[in-house]
């Protein structure tokens, strides 16, 4: 399966700089949905009021989903990789 890797940079509430991934498979093109999904996984860290568009968020490129993804990807339809103040 190919997904789609977009890298995202979210100003948290204490003004450190989240940066995360959200993976979708390569056929979800509405950034809407994307934003969506990007939203619910802000509400798990406590960061649901930080803004995310275009401006946070932005495609990169596409690659072949890697084992590690898979469940999330099959029960959610996305999957966030954690890069940077994602505590």
């Amino acid at each position: 399966m190919k997904v789609a890797i977009w890298d995202t940079y979210v100003t948290r509430k204490d003004g450190s700089i989240m940066h995360f991934d959200i993976i979708v498979p390569a056929g979800i093109k509405d950034e809407k949905i994307i934003y969506q999904f990007g939203k619910k996984y802000l509400e798990t860290k406590n960061e649901s009021e930080q803004s995310l568009s275009s401006k946070e968020c932005q495609f990169c490129h596409i690659e072949t989903i890697r084992p590690q993804w898979e469940e999330s990807m099959n029960q959610n339809g996305y999957y966030i990789y954690e890069m940077e103040n994602c505590f």
